[in-house]
This record gives structure tokens, C-alpha cells and sequence, in this order.
């Protein structure tokens, strides 16, 4: 791919309202923008999504941008590769750490694609030229949450998510459902309950959920498994899903009855569209989740999202969901719950330097 330069951005941004769940509220976003130039000027954007504490997955950004400068960069310098699949298998000598491979994993699809002089979506074999909508309740306030949702739901969203755990499931899914008994809805538990809350999940099962998403251990396959015999209510598996094995286990195991795909959770598009491509043949619908990104990551989702098995709306929403300026242009735009599949080369969106520059915390150049 005749790489000449890797440049990254580390930066922050605040959000526009606090993300809140159980584990913690999250108010701004510190993330990693990865830029690859070719010998050609042709440049190729990735982002790290992992975030500035460990409270979803053991990575952070201090640690994922120590694996791409002090491994990830050094092998691709060592070892030149052809293609973007190259790096995902490149990269699989080093264990874990997969939003830091992503990072650069999907900065090198879209350099890859625009080598191409095609959209990223067709290179990954996509055949949807709009994606539907979803998005994410995340407060604690039931008051807040059906505003929320009334608000979203007057922007088109095709499908709500909201944040449960223990302390908050059955009554304040109640109130929602009173308001809205027919609106497609899923429950996301990050992981609050175990098997001794079977009744309590059991009892969630006359709201007519669409899923709910990772309800016991983050790591687990196999307590989900007794869970989903005993709840109508299907599983859905994020966190305990990080490779295109665990997948297959999980459907083996009857963990889940639909799988949730994040490229940096999975290691990049390469382990996601494996994922998908399985998926699709055992007829497990799946769907895009999303990690309170910038543009540059919504957009590589926006690609993936293309492909046929992505039948359930994701976590791609407009990009004035989170930010009051995006650091893409054009931003994402959400139009009677849908959003365009970019038919430009790469990803279809190009860097807003100015508002780079007005979020930049640190920058490193790496020659090839």
C-alpha cells in the first residue's frame, strides 16, 4: 500500500449532555484520530475508540496509543503490506488490545478503498445505500428518558436503546411503555445482573423488547446461555463477543439470538465483517453498536452497516447527537431515520481541521 507517513491526533471534545449508565457518566470524549498518506497523497483516516478510563474494556487511550507507536507502527514499517486484511492478520501476534488495532486497521481500509477509487461500503461488499437509525437513552431519570425519546422519535430514529441495571429496570421500563407501547425498543445492561436475577429478567419479557443487550457477566458465554433458555426476550451479546471465535461459540452455545458488532471492540473491519458474514449464514441478525465516536469512526461503521445482515438499526446517529461540531465534514445527518451510505472513495467524509486543531491535546508523526 506504499504507506509514507502515519500521523495521530490525540483529542477531546465535550458532549453536548452527560452520557450516563451505571458505570459512571461519561461528559467529554478523549480519542485517538489515526491519518495514513501513501507515496501518492492519498490519505486514510481510522480512530481509536477506547476511552480515557478502563470502564468498558480494559484498554484505555494511554494504552492503545503505546501499542500502535511502540508495535503496531514498527510492524508495519517491518512488514509492508498489500492490502488491509494483511494488517488484521499482522496484527494478531500481538493479543488483545483490539481498539488500538482498529485504530489503524480502519485507517488503512479507507486509504485501501480510495486506492480504489471506491467507496469503502462496496470494498466490504455492501449493498444498502441508506442504513437505518437507532439511538441511545443513557439517564437515570424516566422523566428524562421518555423527553428524550420524543424528541428522537419527532427526529425519525427507527429504534430506542436504554441504559437498565437493578436498580432501574422494571418500573422505569414500565413508564416508558406506557407512553410509547408499540415503539421498538431495546434494554442495554452493561453487564448489572447475574443468574440469581433471573426473575427479574424473566419479568422484563411482557415489555416486548426488541433485546436485551449483555445482561450478565462481561466475559461470559456461558451463564447466558442457561439465561436465554429460560427468558422469550432474546440476547443480545456485546462485550463478551471481542473475535470472530467468541461469535461462533456464542451461536453454537445458544448465548444469543442476535449479536451486537463494534469494529474497535472486535479488533477492526476485518474481524467485524468475518462476524457478520457468519452470522448471516446461521441467520443471526446484527447490529452496529456505537461508542460515543467522532465522525471518523461513525462513518467506518456507516460503511459496515451496509452489508446485508445488518438488519436491526444501530448506534449511528447524526453526529449533533453527541457534539456541537464534528470533526468530519460533511457531518453525519440523520433524514427520516435514515442515513445516506456515502458513494465517494473511503469513507466519504474528509477531516475538519479547524476543529481539529481546536480539540488537539498532542500530536506524533511517524515517517516510513
Amino acid at each position: 500500500m506504499k504507506i509514507a507517513q502515519v500521523e495521530l491526533y490525540i483529542i477531546q471534545m465535550p458532549l453536548k449532555s452527560p452520557f450516563i449508565t451505571h458505570l459512571g457518566a461519561v461528559t467529554h470524549r478523549e480519542g485517538i484520530i489515526v491519518k495514513i498518506t501513501d507515496h501518492y497523497g492519498r490519505t486514510g483516516l481510522g480512530e481509536g475508540v477506547a476511552f480515557s478510563t478502563p470502564w468498558y474494556t480494559e484498554e484505555t487511550v494511554k494504552t492503545s496509543l503505546h501499542i500502535i507507536t511502540d508495535i503496531l507502527i514498527p510492524l508495519l514499517k517491518k512488514y509492508p503490506i498489500e492490502r488491509p486484511e494483511e494488517a488484521a492478520q499482522l496484527f494478531k501476534s500481538i493479543r488483545r488490545n483490539h481498539m488500538a488495532k482498529a485504530a489503524l486497521e480502519t485507517a488503512l481500509w479507507d486509504l485501501y478503498a480510495k486506492q480504489h477509487s471506491s467507496p469503502l461500503s462496496i470494498i466490504l461488499n455492501g449493498t444498502q445505500s441508506m442504513i437505518a437509525s437507532g439511538v441511545v437513552i443513557a439517564t437515570n431519570s424516566p422523566v428524562k428518558a421518555i423527553n428524550q425519546i420524543e424528541q428522537y422519535v419527532e427526529e425519525g430514529y427507527q429504534r430506542i436503546k436504554v441504559k437498565i441495571n437493578p436498580k432501574q429496570d422494571y418500573s422505569f421500563l414500565a413508564e416508558i411503555r406506557k407512553e410509547y407501547p408499540q415503539l421498538p425498543i431495546m434494554a442495554d445492561a452493561n453487564s448489572s445482573y447475574t443468574l440469581e436475577d433471573i426473575d427479574r429478567l424473566k419479568a422484563l419479557d411482557e415489555f416486548n423488547l426488541l433485546m436485551i443487550e449483555q445482561p450478565l457477566a462481561q466475559d461470559d458465554i456461558i451463564e447466558h446461555a442457561a439465561l436465554q433458555k429460560e427468558i422469550r426476550t432474546p440476547i443480545c451479546l456485546d462485550e463478551s463477543i471481542v473475535s470472530f471465535d467468541d461469535a461462533k461459540k456464542a451461536i453454537e452455545l445458544g448465548s444469543c439470538q442476535v449479536i451486537n458488532i463494534k469494529v474497535g471492540r472486535v479488533g477492526g473491519l476485518y474481524e467485524a465483517k468475518q462476524i457478520h458474514d457468519y452470522c448471516l449464514d446461521k441467520h443471526i441478525p446484527v447490529w452496529c453498536g456505537g461508542m460515543i465516536e467522532f465522525g471518523i469512526s461513525r462513518a467506518h461503521n456507516i460503511a459496515l452497516a451496509s452489508l446485508p445482515g445488518f438488519t436491526i438499526p444501530g448506534d449511528i446517529s447524526a453526529s449533533n447527537r453527541f457534539w456541537e461540531e464534528d470533526i468530519i465534514l460533511p457531518e453525519v445527518q440523520v433524514e427520516n431515520g435514515y442515513i445516506k451510505v456515502p458513494a465517494e472513495p473511503g469513507i466519504g467524509f474528509s477531516l475538519n481541521e479547524k476543529r481539529l486543531q481546536e480539540t488537539l491535546l498532542s500530536k506524533r508523526t511517524f515517517q516510513f
